[in-house]
């Protein structure tokens, strides 16, 4: 007559088989934002939360510590290391190129289509929004804006609305340029612009808004945001500003950046701050809307704003132009 294993040791076998596979998976995740291995709509995704994915490797360590499992905790911490090495920068500020050009103040609103516009004016308002990109811009949206004020703030605009959410358009304070041909839009309308300031510099600005990396739209997205131009290859400066659909442990968004951007909330230790989704129960998680800045411009400050009626955060920049 056999007897099977004491149910206690059953328990603390399936223990120790659980905290190995957790680690297992979550060092697969590092290794993969590391490498900027991820190919797919669903490793892609993953990317976006590996902040998250830090906090899930620290509570697997305490988790396998308590139970005596040591040498799986120890596996944990290593992966809770490597994560928070990729993410923990973002919260420290960077120092700042020498930039004694005229200032230039920026907002991004992905604006759901009906953002409540009486608090985007009172944000363009009061904190002197110089130029202002918004996403997911419909006809109506416009007229509720300009119902608002914003036209008397922001008259000068290049304007690509829709009756959905493909629309965009960028509204200044100083007079505009539609530029053409500078880079070929992917997913929704992205305008660009030649913004004259004052006393003659120019700076060209870009309204982002690449589809989401969903499903069959993943490559379509990556190709997107290949295609914006780089910021360093003449005396143009170039700001792009909106919802990249994209987060700072994205490869695709890397390579951005390394065509010669920064990043305007991680210039100021504001990398972590999350912009989406701020129209649900539960508060916003990722990181996804941006100010991108070519790498000589210095980023004086960065505010992120809730903003009724749309479910994207607002991110606002204050630059200072070499």
């Amino acid at each position: 007559m056999t007897t099977g294993e004491p149910a206690p040791v059953r328990r603390r076998r399936r223990r120790r088989w659980l905290s190995w596979t957790v680690v297992t998976l979550l060092a697969v995740w590092a290794v993969i934002r590391v490498g900027g291995l991820e190919q797919g709509s669903f490793l892609t995704q993953l990317m976006t939360v590996t902040p998250i994915g830090a906090g899930i490797a620290a509570l697997t360590a305490v988790l396998s510590l308590l139970r005596r499992n040591r040498p799986a905790a120890l596996a944990a911490a290593v992966v809770c290391a490597v994560m928070v090495a990729v993410v923990a920068p973002r919260t420290v500020a960077a120092e700042q190129p020498t930039a004694r050009g005229a200032p230039l103040r920026v907002l991004a609103i992905n604006l759901f289509t009906r953002a409540d516009a009486e608090t985007v004016v009172d944000l363009v308002r009061e904190h002197d929004v110089e130029v202002f990109s918004a996403l997911e811009l419909s006809h109506a949206a416009v007229e509720r804006l300009d119902a608002a004020g914003l036209g008397r703030l922001l008259p000068h605009r290049v304007l690509q609305p829709s009756f959905g959410a493909t629309g965009s358009g960028i509204f200044s304070k100083h007079p505009v340029k539609e530029l053409t041909g500078l880079f070929t839009p992917i997913g929704h309308n992205m305008p660009a612009a030649a913004v004259t300031l004052p006393g003659g510099g120019t700076v060209e600005f870009v309204t982002v808004h690449p589809n989401p990396p969903l499903g069959r739209k993943t490559e379509e997205w990556n190709a997107a945001l290949r295609a914006f131009p780089p910021a360093t290859t003449s005396s143009t400066i170039r700001v792009l500003a909106g919802d990249f659909n994209a987060s700072l442990d994205h490869r695709a968004m890397r390579d951005l950046l390394g065509r010669g951007y920064v990043d305007a909330a991680d210039q100021v230790g504001k990398g972590l701050v999350p912009t989406w989704p701020s129209l649900r129960k539960f508060p916003p998680i990722i990181s996804i809307d941006h100010i991108l800045a070519d790498r000589r411009v210095s980023v004086r400050r960065v505010e992120i704003f809730d903003v009724p009626n749309t479910d994207h955060r607002g991110v606002f920049a204050e630059l200072r132009l070499p």
